[in-house]
């Protein structure tokens, strides 16, 4: 929206950060570092909340693998974010966080984490140092859009007018650049809300659509095995059968929602042919899946029924195990003892991963012993939506790099850069998702100083 002219005094400044997350905090810190006049915005009570949220389990700063592998995990758009990384990326993390007096150490899975692992010191610190720089932080103003109206004499005639809705009132702010870091919008409680693409469109600047990231997946019900196929009819049928109703069935919600599947493998290719096999942990959930190798996947999962309706993985529920030894068990005599007892006793298949083969293969297929063997290994478990936006961990789509040169300036409106979650990117959990909003934060600023030098 455009905001109307306001009785309410002008506050002026150098560059007004929008947006109080990783890559708000650090434009901020960037800029006010060289002395400029720094206002930071943010709609919240406070800043730095999705931060303090992520740091609830052990905040992952970053990850500790070499440089190549880590640039690779963005994907399509590596070629856009591996220069933000090059310039800061996961060494740089660490040394930014021991300035602070926050030690760091890289657990068994190559993530990073503060020696403590909580995020709350860490951003306390950062908070300090920032007012120690002169940065002014205002809180619970929440941005309306801007206007055209040239600058009061003597701010420049480049200047941008902001406004901001503030619980006194109508706030203007005339700032010489703008640092947008809006996030995307997913846990809109937390302020990343999307509402910021209306007034993007309004200016003229394309925006993908947003999407969730790092998502779960509601699945669709099997069925179970009719009477009389064999297995492989049987796995033909179940991975294209049309969807039945979202979730599991009853039976399996009660007893096992909540509940994780440990060591297990994920296989999935998609209808273009790229491919994901991995081990790891998931969780089901009372209408289907998430959790780390979920998420993992969660792109080529979520694209696939975009375009297709549904998606179907397998799952191997026995990776240390050889097919020729599952075979080999399943078939072993097991005398007067019920199939769960036989599973158990020779391959140690309970809980979850025994209500999953039922729900999957229903009892005619649990019973088919050229079906189980090569279920335990290949077991297809079809989704059919992604959890609503909301819910997810990081969003998709957003400003794509084609609408920003190389310093993150908006063509559409120049003296205005964009930075973090809001950017079109995406990338895996395990550190790559702060580590690069904060690098993107830099080198918006970067611009935006650049900006400044030359009087534009």
């Amino acid at each position: 929206m455009t905001v109307s002219e306001s009785l309410a005094p002008v506050l002026a400044c150098d560059v007004a950060v929008i947006g109080g997350g990783p890559a708000g905090l650090m434009a901020a810190e960037v800029l006010a570092r060289d002395g400029l006049a720094v206002h930071l915005f943010d709609a919240m009570p406070s800043v730095g909340r999705k931060f303090l949220l992520a740091g609830k389990g052990g905040l992952n700063l970053t990850h500790s693998e070499a440089f190549e592998p880590f640039a690779a995990r963005f994907g399509e758009r590596r070629a856009a974010i591996e220069p933000l990384l090059q310039a800061f990326g996961s060494d740089a993390v660490r040394a930014w966080a021991q300035e602070l007096g926050v030690e760091t150490f890289v657990g068994t899975s190559g993530r990073v984490f503060p020696s403590d692992m909580k995020a709350a010191p860490l951003l306390r610190a950062w908070l300090h140092r920032l007012r120690g720089q002169g940065v002014v932080f205002h809180m619970r103003h929440r941005w309306l859009g801007w206007s055209d109206a040239a600058a009061d004499e003597g701010s420049g005639a480049g200047a941008l007018t902001l406004g901001f809705a503030s619980p006194t009132g109508l706030v203007p702010v005339r700032a010489k650049a703008v640092v947008l870091s809006l996030g995307g919008a997913s846990w809109a409680r937390l302020g990343s809300d999307g509402a910021w693409v209306p007034l993007l469109a309004e200016k003229g600047v394309p925006v993908a659509p947003l999407r969730p990231a790092n998502c779960g997946f509601d699945t669709v019900r099997a069925g179970g095995a009719p009477a009389g196929e064999t297995r492989r009819e049987f796995l033909r049928e179940l991975i294209g059968r049309a969807p039945d109703p979202a979730g599991w069935t009853p039976h399996f919600t009660e007893r096992f929602a909540g509940q994780p599947f440990k060591s297990v493998a994920l296989h999935f290719t998609d209808s273009q042919g790229r491919t994901f096999s991995r081990r790891g942990e998931f969780v089901a959930t009372a209408t289907g899946v998430e959790g780390s190798l979920i998420y993992a996947v969660s792109s080529l999962l979520r694209d696939e029924i975009q375009a297709h309706g549904h998606a179907t993985f397998t799952l191997d529920l026995l990776p240390d195990h050889t097919p020729e030894r599952v075979l080999k068990e399943v078939r072993h005599p097991r005398g007067a003892r019920s199939l769960s007892s036989h599973l158990k006793s020779r391959l140690g298949l309970d809980g979850i991963k025994m209500g999953i083969l039922y729900e999957q293969l229903g009892k005619d297929g649990l019973g088919d012993a050229a079906a189980l063997p090569q279920a335990i290994k290949a077991l297809p478990v079809t989704v059919g939506a992604a959890r609503p936006l909301d819910e997810a961990i990081s969003t998709a789509g957003g400003v794509p790099f084609e609408a920003m040169d190389g310093h993150l300036m908006l063509a559409a409106v120049p003296g205005v850069f964009c930075a973090g979650e809001m950017l079109d990117w995406e990338a895996p959990t395990g550190g790559y998702l702060i580590t690069a909003c904060m690098a993107s934060g830099i080198a918006a600023a970067q611009g935006a100083k650049d900006w400044l030098q030359r009087g534009c």
